[in-house]
């Protein structure tokens, strides 16, 4: 392996780049039209353009990146995660191309993607599991069925989800329609493919995952366990390293049930395989992410293990050569996204005015982004990880304090508001009484919203870089010109949005993805009205007062901006 194409974008796209440094191997990277200028192009040795300005067009599209991984030179491909990474056409046509695949076979992803064939796979392997449907349901009604037989509340998924995408919990019959249809749009908007099943949802659970390193020998080692349970609409914001307050039978059952899952999958490569610990201590198995996780930050810091590396070698053959490592510490991870904790955790697009990052004492952050960078809706909202360390966990969370102060991002909102204020609330701190809907249920936000800022303009001359392409190939021009210079205040408003009065108006800049109303309907308040999709992520909005429908202005497909009027709901 001498040259390694990074099928991804943003901060992971960083962290495969470093670890090529480091491994002394080189760097490739793609990238969008909107990318053309983000840091991953110019750390990379090589840069390509996949032209293109969507998804679908440039990160999804497997015969421009296995094009440029060809033109490049490149003779291994890191998918890096999301995007393509849990893909087992790509795995393949990576493979078919001549190329090092650096992840799992192809077969393993495609057992373990699919949710319904990796329950099978986790009950051959002897790990522990709640009810669940066998295959893919056909639609709601066998849904509610299944809710009448094991009782609420119950878990929708996205049979090839991940990551929170396409994972709806209904805790009524009622709501039951309307969820699975939100699941199925969210899995084909994610990930191509729309089945979902459906398990018993464990209330207030922990989430535990164990970090797995398999090589080609057959020899499976867990690098550590992390606990994941501050989520919001199911996605983690916070993870530490190793999981707290586990007993020893616990933690043997994870470590034992981990490995034997991975061995029955025929696994290879780094892996996560995740669990729900219920109140009651009892743990279900729930997925194996068949990729490096956003998290996998924590693992590395208490053990001194390079994953990415440990990635690298694996692919080239050679063994792990050590068993499970000795945890040394305590380590977290707060994941610094373009979102609006005092709106909901809103997606928030928007350009990054100031940038000031923590150091000290056990401090990393892996980031993406940087000052003047612009952060677009077509994207996850992912802008960097805070990655503190200490000797233990309370030490962890003191040095997490100070950096957390120190972390300074302005120009869009972040969830660095949340973070601040998760790190006073004793429930995480102190008793851990998290779980993964402790968010939406129990946190107190009082958090406000994220103020906007008006600009004034000056102009000073400076460098300015310019970007040529030949033949996809990037290349870099410095010419001297004028700059503007902005100096920013704080407005007395927040951004708009939401509802008020008769109007219900955007919160946030999105796609309209479901009109659930029609001009003239009777709503009371609610009910759906419409659905916004933004980062990868659904919105519902819902009528604030009972009405009638009217001026109805959304259109399925169409972009909106944050404020505009969506509808009236007027008096009856």
């Amino acid at each position: 392996m001498k040259r390694v194409l990074i099928a991804n974008r943003g901060e992971i796209a960083v962290r495969v780049i470093r670890a090529c440094k480091d491994h002394e191997i080189e760097s490739v990277a793609v990238y969008s039209d909107e990318d053309r200028d983000a840091i991953h192009t110019q750390s990379a040795d090589f840069a390509f353009s996949l032209q293109g300005l969507t998804a679908s067009e440039t990160y999804l599209n497997i015969n421009k990146l296995i094009a440029a991984a060809k033109e490049s030179g490149a003779d291994a491909v890191h998918p890096g995660y999301g995007f393509l990474s849990e893909r087992a056409d790509f795995a393949q046509a990576v493979i078919d191309a001549g190329l090092i695949w650096i992840g799992p076979p192809p077969a393993a992803i495609s057992a373990l993607g699919d949710k319904v064939s990796a329950r099978r796979i986790a009950a051959a392997a002897g790990a522990p599991l709640v009810a669940g449907t066998k295959d893919p349901v056909k639609g709601h009604e066998e849904v509610t069925a299944f809710a009448k037989e094991h009782g609420l509340p119950v878990a929708i998924k996205a049979a090839f989800g991940g990551g929170g995408r396409g994972l709806k919990v209904a805790r009524t019959m009622e709501e039951i329609p309307e969820l699975f249809d939100s699941a199925v749009r969210e899995a084909v908007a994610g990930f191509g493919r729309g089945e979902c099943f459906v398990e018993r949802y464990l209330d207030k659970p922990r989430h535990v995952e164990t970090q797995v390193l398999v090589d080609k020998h057959g020899h499976a080692v867990v690098v550590s366990t992390r606990d994941c349970s501050l989520q919001r609409r199911h996605q983690k914001l916070v993870e530490e390293a190793p999981a707290p307050f586990l007993t020893k039978e616990q933690n043997e059952e994870l470590y034992r049930s981990s490995k034997a899952i991975m061995k029955e999958a025929g696994y290879i490569g780094a892996g996560t395989c995740e669990f729900l610990v219920g109140n009651d201590g009892t743990i279900s198995f729930l997925e194996v992410n068949t990729r490096l996780q956003v998290e996998h930050p924590v693992s590395e810091e208490i053990t001194g293990i390079d994953l990415v590396r440990e990635q690298f070698r694996i692919a080239v053959g050679e063994p792990l050569g050590f068993d499970d490592p000795v945890i040394r510490g305590h380590s977290l991870e707060f994941r610094i996204n373009g979102e609006d904790p005092g709106r909901s955790f809103l997606p928030a697009p928007g350009r990054i005015t100031e940038w000031n990052l923590p150091t000290g004492p056990g401090v990393r952050v892996d980031a993406g982004f940087r000052k003047g960078d612009t952060i677009g809706g077509n994207f996850d909202s992912l802008l960097a990880k805070l990655i503190v360390t200490g000797a233990t966990r309370e030490q962890a969370i003191e040095r997490a304090r100070r950096a957390l102060a120190e972390f300074k991002i302005e120009g869009l909102a972040t969830a660095l508001t949340f973070h601040r204020a998760i790190l006073e609330d004793p429930a995480y701190t102190k008793n851990f009484k998290v779980y993964t809907s402790y968010i939406e249920n129990e946190f107190k936000n009082e958090i406000p919203a994220y103020q906007a800022q008006a600009a004034e303009v000056t102009t000073r001359v400076a460098a300015e870089h310019l970007v040529a392409e030949v033949n996809g190939k990037r290349f870099e021009i410095k010419l001297h010109t004028p700059e503007p210079v902005v100096k920013r205040h704080r407005a007395k408003q927040s951004a708009a949005g939401g509802a008020g009065g008769t109007s219900l108006s955007s919160p946030m800049q999105g796609t309209v993805v479901k009109v659930a109303v029609a001009e003239g309907a009777k709503v009371e308040v609610g009910d759906l009205i419409i659905v916004l999709e933004a980062m990868k992520m659904e919105q519902p909005l819902n009528a604030h007062k009972s009405g009638v429908i009217k001026n109805l202005k959304a259109v399925i497909g169409e972009t909106v901006s944050s404020g505009t009027v969506l509808c009236e709901i007027a008096d009856a």
